[in-house]
């Protein structure tokens, strides 16, 4: 059990590099997946266009939408959005930032799938074999004769070995339409590739100050939000404990009595520490009410992004109590009190 929960802190610390980690999977599971799927056109005039756009298409918009689903910071991004604003102002730049890199990553297994497809070319082959021009790979001979739906029904064929007798026809029209399918594929890395370096080097060219505040605040609101989930869950771990320990001591007063009578000396006294580090964990919240209302102001009016006022004014209190404290054990401003030296009067008498 120990080693689960340090592995998931190490994954909450090193969140970043596990959703890089995540993106990456999910591009070799795209890949994985095209490789283990079974391609089989229809080869049909009505359907084929639709299935080989299809398969290039509708599984790049599921990674992209799975790419969302696992990034833990989409709840962050929407609850940062629809949060009202209160005494903390919504910053839109940081919103497009996290909202940016979210995207980012969800696009890299998409971007795999598509290219997989396009080097692979059976579904380019399967959308565009009614489109091709006969006339380049074998004589007109072939159609003649036919109608405008037998000659469609005659290239739909074209994907499919079993059905298409004319196998060098099939395989110079599979050759020609793989070839340009492998070209779309080159130019979408291409692209990909020159868009990514474009964004890499334009960046540093604009304000990086810019950029850096909306980095730390981005990340400042994703630790907070991880911050209050962790206090929120030892409160409710010590309301509880607390809550129970309360509830048997008023229902069963002589069988605490007798678990203290054959105890120890040191478990009453681990058992005392324990009890005052709930205590403490409560944070003087102790009713359900009191905590409706914190979590309540919590989502409605969070605290404001100035912590000087406060720190300054918490210097003065700790200067106050010194004060007070050292005035009550003789010690003011780090000067002592002189000790009172009690006095003697010597009188000397001439009898």
């Amino acid at each position: 059990m120990d080693k689960f929960r340090m592995m998931f802190q190490f994954l909450q610390s090193n969140q970043e590099s596990f959703m890089n980690g995540i993106c990456g999977i999910m591009a070799l599971a795209s890949a994985q997946m095209y490789s283990a799927f079974e391609f089989s056109c229809p080869c049909m005039p009505e359907y084929n266009y639709t299935y080989g756009i299809g398969l290039l298409l509708i599984p790049p918009i599921w990674f992209f939408l799975l790419g969302f689903v696992l990034n833990n910071n989409v709840s962050v991004l929407a609850e940062e959005w629809k949060r009202p604003t209160g005494k903390r102002i919504k910053d839109p730049t940081i919103l497009r930032y996290m909202f940016c890199s979210i995207t980012q990553r969800s696009l890299i297994a998409p971007a795999v799938w598509v290219s997989v497809t396009l080097m692979d070319g059976k579904s380019f082959l399967c959308a565009f074999s009614i489109s091709l021009d006969i006339d380049r790979f074998a004589n007109s001979s072939v159609i003649q004769g036919m109608s405008e739906t037998e000659k469609l029904k005659f290239l739909a064929r074209i994907p499919c070995k079993d059905l298409f007798e004319d196998k060098e026809l099939r395989e110079a029209a599979s050759r020609y339409i793989k070839c340009i399918s492998q070209a779309c594929g080159w130019m979408v890395l291409l692209m990909m590739t020159f868009t990514a370096f474009l964004i890499r080097a334009i960046r540093p060219c604009f304000t990086q100050a810019a950029f850096l505040k909306t980095k730390y605040w981005s990340h400042y609101i994703d630790i907070e939000r991880k911050m209050f989930d962790e206090t929120c869950k030892e409160h409710a771990k010590s309301f509880a404990k607390v809550c129970i320990q309360q509830y048997f001591e008023n229902i069963s007063g002589e069988m605490r009595s007798f678990h203290r009578h054959h105890s120890k000396h040191d478990s009453d006294n681990e058992d005392e520490d324990t009890w005052k580090s709930d205590e403490e964990k409560l944070l003087g919240i102790r009713a359900q009410d009191d905590m409706n209302k914190v979590l309540w102001n919590w989502h409605t009016c969070k605290p404001p992004l100035a912590l000087r006022k406060e720190h300054e004014d918490g210097e003065k209190k700790g200067e106050m109590n010194g004060n007070i404290n050292g005035e009550i054990n003789g010690f003011v401003k780090s000067h002592t009190h002189d000790v009172e030296k009690k006095e003697w009067a010597v009188y000397y008498s001439k009898v």
